[in-house]
């Protein structure tokens, strides 16, 4: 099986995935714990999401992949 990363959430007994996904028993499994944001975080993200919003207007066109002209054959298309 190749390794994917699951979203999850522990709801104080036990740890839930947060999508469907089919498990077989004795699946060997890491769990990354991340811890939450501290404030410094929390400013840096509004920070971040207040200059990203100046960025992009609400007027901006919207690009389909028709207009492509070259593909790039190393995108993986994620």
């Amino acid at each position: 099986m190749t390794p994917i990363t699951l979203q999850a959430h522990f709801d104080g007994q036990q740890i839930l995935l947060n999508e469907p996904f089919d498990l077989q028993p004795g699946t060997q499994l890491i769990v990354t714990v991340v811890p939450p944001p501290d404030d410094e975080q929390e400013d840096w993200y509004a920070f971040s999401a207040q200059n990203l919003a100046e960025a992009y207007g609400d007027d901006e066109p919207t690009y389909s992949s028709t207009l492509i002209k070259e593909h790039n054959p190393e995108y993986e298309g994620r």
